[in-house]
C-alpha cells in the first residue's frame, strides 16, 4: 500500500454518524475525525465511552442525527431486511442518505483533488483473491495503489493516492446497496450463487444489490462479467444494452481456459478452474488500467496466494495439508473439492441455506468426511445417503489428528479442511478457524517420529 495522508480539514465543520464499532466502524471514526469531521458514533453492544482527546467525537445513542451529512452504518448492519436498525429508521426519516464508507473514501478523494482511478471487486466467491491478485499486478509494476474494503482494511482506512494511483476495493452486496456517487474505472462481477438471501429478500434482491457495482458507470470504462451463471449473463446483457464496454469470461466453456492456462501454470498460488475465472478477470481489468500482457504474466507468476484459500499449510508422511477455511458455502468449497482426485475432507459449523446437497457430484472424490460443528450431524445425514464415509468428531483438533492418521491409513494424499459453512459456532471467523487448523497440523507434525513422517 503506497500514498499520504488526507487534508486534515478536509471535512471540517461537516457532522457524520457511525453504528456499530467494529473492525470497519473504528475505521471509519478514525478516518473521519482525521478529516476534520466532527463523529456521532455508537455501538450497541460496546457502546463508547467520551474520550477527552478527542473533543469532535461524540460518543451517545443515535437519537438526533440533525445536521448529519450521512450516516455509515457497519456492513453487518441491517437498513431494510431482515429488520431495518431503528437507527436506519431515523435516518430515513430524517432524510439523512445511509452510505457506505467505500462512498465516503471516494468523495473524500475526489474533495482532495486526487484523479486516482477505482476498481471494484465483487461476485459471491473469489472476490478476496481477485481483489488481492489485481493489487499484486499494479504494485509489481510500479503502480501506486491501496486495496481494501470487504477484504482487510476498511475502504475509509485507506490513504490518499496520487493521480496515477488506483483504489482496488472489495466490494460485498452490503456495501454495494449503500453507494450514491461512488464511480468505478473498471468493476467486476465474478459470479452469483444464492447467498446472504435473508439481507435481501431473495436472489432477485441479491443480484440487485451486486448490479450496484456498475453504477455510475460510462462508456470510458470497463465492467467485466463472468458469464458462467444465468444472473451474470443477464447483467451482461443489462450493460451492453446500454453502451456500456463490457468483457465476458467463460472458463467453463473452454476457450478462456486455453487463453489464460500458459500464465496460471507459473503459479502455484492459484490452483482449480475457479482461479481461471480470478484470473481472467484481474486480467482484463489491470489491462484497462494501463498495464501490459508482459506485465500482468509477471503479476500472475509471483502472486504469492491469500491466507485461508487452499494454501499448502504442510506436507508430512505424503500427506498434504491444505487450508480452505475461506470456503464457508457450498460453492466456494466445491471450487476446492474440483482441485483433487481424493481428499480426506474436514466440514462443518454452521450451515448455509441448501446445506452441501450441491456438492452430490463431487461426493466420489471424498475418501472420508470428519465433520465438526453445530451442523455435522445434518451434514452427515447428507453424506450417509449418498454412501460417503463420514465421522463426527466434534472439533477441529480432533478432526486434524483422525484426518491424519486416515489419510495414512487409505493412502489419500490430501486433507482438506474447506468447511462449506461458517465458523461462528467455534470461532471468532473463518480467519481464527485457519488459524487453529494451522497451529494444530504444525503441532501434530512436530510431535511426530521420522518413521511417522516417512
Amino acid at each position: 500500500m503506497t500514498g499520504g495522508s488526507f487534508p486534515s480539514a478536509l471535512f471540517g465543520g461537516r457532522r457524520f454518524a457511525v453504528c456499530g464499532l467494529g473492525r470497519n466502524g473504528r475505521a471509519v471514526v478514525d478516518a473521519l475525525l482525521s478529516m476534520g469531521a466532527e463523529v456521532l458514533a455508537w455501538d450497541d453492544r460496546s457502546p463508547p465511552a467520551p474520550d477527552p482527546d478527542r473533543p469532535r467525537l461524540i460518543a451517545a445513542p443515535l437519537d438526533d442525527l440533525g445536521g448529519c451529512s450521512a450516516l455509515i452504518l457497519s456492513p453487518g448492519i441491517p437498513h431494510d431486511l431482515p429488520h431495518p436498525h431503528p437507527v436506519a429508521i431515523h435516518a430515513r426519516a430524517m432524510g439523512v442518505p445511509i452510505l457506505s464508507d467505500a462512498e465516503i473514501l471516494y468523495r473524500a478523494v475526489r474533495e482532495s483533488g486526487s484523479k486516482a482511478r477505482f476498481a471494484s471487486v465483487t461476485g459471491t466467491n473469489g472476490k478476496s483473491t481477485t481483489t488481492a491478485l489485481l493489487a499484486h499486478m499494479l504494485g509489481e509494476a510500479g503502480v501506486p495503489v491501496a486495496a481494501g474494503g470487504n477484504l482487510g482494511t476498511a475502504a475509509l482506512g485507506l490513504p490518499l493516492l496520487p493521480d496515477d494511483g488506483v483504489y482496488v476495493i472489495e466490494m460485498s452486496s452490503y456495501m454495494l446497496e449503500r453507494l450514491d456517487r461512488f464511480h468505478a474505472d473498471t468493476a467486476c462481477l465474478l459470479n452469483l450463487t444464492p447467498d446472504h438471501l435473508d439481507r435481501h429478500g431473495d436472489m432477485a434482491g441479491y443480484a440487485a444489490a451486486k448490479r450496484h457495482v456498475f453504477d455510475n458507470m460510462t462508456p470510458d470504462d470497463l465492467a467485466v462479467i463472468s458469464i458462467d451463471d444465468p444472473y451474470c449473463r443477464k447483467e451482461a446483457e443489462r450493460l451492453s444494452s446500454l453502451g456500456l464496454r463490457v468483457e465476458t469470461l467463460c472458463v467453463h466453456e473452454g476457450s478462456d481456459r486455453e487463453r489464460i492456462a500458459g500464465f496460471l501454470c507459473r503459479s502455484p498460488a492459484l490452483p482449480g478452474a475457479h482461479n481461471l475465472q480470478n484470473a481472467l478477470a484481474a486480467s482484463a481489468m489491470a489491462r484497462h488500467l494501463g498495464l501490459s500482457d508482459a506485465r500482468i504474466q509477471d503479476g500472475l507468476a509471483s502472486y504469492p496466494g491469500l491466507p485461508h484459500r487452499q494454501a499448502l499449510v504442510a506436507e508430512s508422511g505424503g500427506v498434504r495439508f491444505v487450508n480452505d477455511s475461506k470456503a464457508t458455502n457450498a460453492e466456494a468449497a466445491e471450487k476446492a473439492l474440483l482441485c483433487y482426485d481424493r481428499v480426506i475432507w474436514i466440514a462443518g459449523g454452521i450451515a448455509k441455506s441448501g446445506g452441501i446437497d450441491s456438492l452430490a457430484p463431487l461426493f466420489p472424490r471424498i475418501a472420508k468426511a470428519f465433520l465438526i460443528g453445530r451442523d455435522a450431524e445434518a451434514l452427515a445425514s447428507v453424506l450417509a445417503g449418498h454412501g460417503v464415509a463420514f465421522e463426527c468428531v466434534g472439533t477441529l483438533d480432533r478432526a486434524v489428528t483422525c484426518a491424519a492418521d486416515t489419510a495414512r491409513a487409505l493412502d489419500v494424499g490430501t486433507v482438506l479442511l474447506s468447511p462449506a459453512c461458517a465458523s461462528f459456532d467455534q470461532f471468532a471467523s473463518f480467519e481464527a478457524r485457519g488459524e487453529r487448523f494451522v497451529r494444530q497440523v504444525q503441532e501434530m507434525i512436530a510431535s511426530e517420529t521420522p518413521a511417522d513422517r516417512a
